[in-house]
């Protein structure tokens, strides 16, 4: 039997320990399945939460929308293009929170007004539960997504620090009338984003929403005393979504903007047009004999560079040939609009000693055979 006295101590020891919480399991990050209950149908949706997330901070949001080719309802077809597949390639340039809901098949567009509602729901929903930010809270859709891009942001001001229409408009193909108010449908537009920044994306031989589209739209912000950039894409036809999404300035450029900042803002504007690749340097001859030879990866060689009168060309393994340009002395691109860079190293004796390859995704290292 434990004696009485004992028993005491050990039940006010018991007592007077301080309750140790259960350990709580880590939050899952990545791309995370969620649902959201709109007009009593219910809706799946993805969420992107970056590695380091963590509940003390908040963190900049951005509100994504699909095109017309990644509708659904199991919510999952709208993270395989466009800025989901940016995140996965380079994650460390995106420290945001992404929010991606899905328009069914039974609704054809992101502008019908219980298509913008869930957009807007599931945003609300994402922001509370991981503590998302909302003076750093942005916009962005292609194709179908660009179009919703414009509505919402009409719709629904003072809402967003910035906003990406990529390759969208206003001026739906659904609804062909709307042309006839050309001159006076921009305004509602331009009034309700005022000079909250606006990042537009288009390629300019895009046959399936015109690029003038952009050019409207640019021009009546500019007008009005926007803060607005265009960049149009020579050579690029709808699928500008690629370039927009791996252009490194973007994700810097959203999380320099601030919903409390516009009022502070002045006028700017700035439209480019962006070359297909760049104009070819002027090199020496000589370079492309020393440039000449086969390049390997574990003995195996990937490319095959070999000089044609004043061309080089680089042949791959399977036999392909293409003409290399030079961007520099040392770079070199594929004149199709690649992203892909070829950049020849030399060893401290100043011999080439193999091409260092890159592209948006990887680099690797081909040592030249000797």
């Amino acid at each position: 039997m434990v004696p009485r006295l004992l028993l005491i101590g050990v039940l006010a020891l018991f007592f007077a320990a301080p309750a140790r919480p259960f350990a709580r399991h880590p939050q899952d990050t990545g791309f995370l399945n969620r649902s959201v209950l709109i007009n009593g149908v219910q809706h799946h949706y993805m969420v992107y939460l970056p590695e380091n997330w963590n509940p003390h901070d908040r963190w900049p949001m951005i509100l994504f929308l699909h095109g017309s080719g990644e509708r659904g309802v199991e919510g999952m077809d709208q993270i395989q293009i466009g800025l989901p597949s940016a995140i996965r390639l380079h994650p460390e340039r995106w420290p945001f929170i992404v929010v991606m809901p899905q328009v069914p098949f039974s609704h054809h567009h992101w502008t019908d007004p219980d298509m913008m509602q869930l957009a807007i729901s599931t945003l609300d929903a994402e922001t509370k539960e991981f503590h998302g930010d909302r003076d750093r809270t942005y916009l962005t859709g292609l194709s179908l997504g660009g179009y919703g891009v414009w509505e919402i942001a009409k719709d629904y001001p003072h809402r967003f620090a910035a906003i990406v229409p990529v390759c969208g408009g206003i001026f739906w193909s659904y609804a062909p009338s709307r042309w006839h108010d050309l001159h006076t449908l921009p305004a509602d537009y331009v009034r309700s984003i005022g000079r909250t920044p606006v990042w537009i994306f288009h390629g300019a031989g895009d046959p399936i929403v015109p690029p003038r589209e952009a050019v409207i739209m640019f021009q009546a912000l500019k007008a009005a005393g926007g803060n607005v950039r265009f960049w149009q894409y020579s050579g690029v036809r709808h699928n500008v979504w690629d370039k927009a999404y791996a252009e490194p300035q973007l994700p810097r450029w959203l999380l320099a903007q601030r919903l409390s900042a516009i009022p502070r803002l002045v006028p700017a504007s700035e439209q480019i047009l962006v070359p297909l690749h760049p104009v070819p340097a002027r090199v020496s001859l000589a370079l492309y004999d020393e440039y000449s030879g086969e390049y390997q990866d574990q003995g195996v060689t990937i490319e095959t560079i070999f000089r044609t009168g004043d061309r080089l060309m680089a042949r791959n393994r399977v036999g392909d040939m293409i003409e290399l340009l030079p961007e520099s002395a040392a770079t070199w691109f594929y004149p199709t609009g690649s992203p892909t860079r070829l950049t020849f190293e030399r060893d401290s004796e100043g011999r080439v000693s193999g091409i260092r390859f890159r592209d948006d995704r990887h680099e690797e290292f081909w040592e030249k055979k000797r």
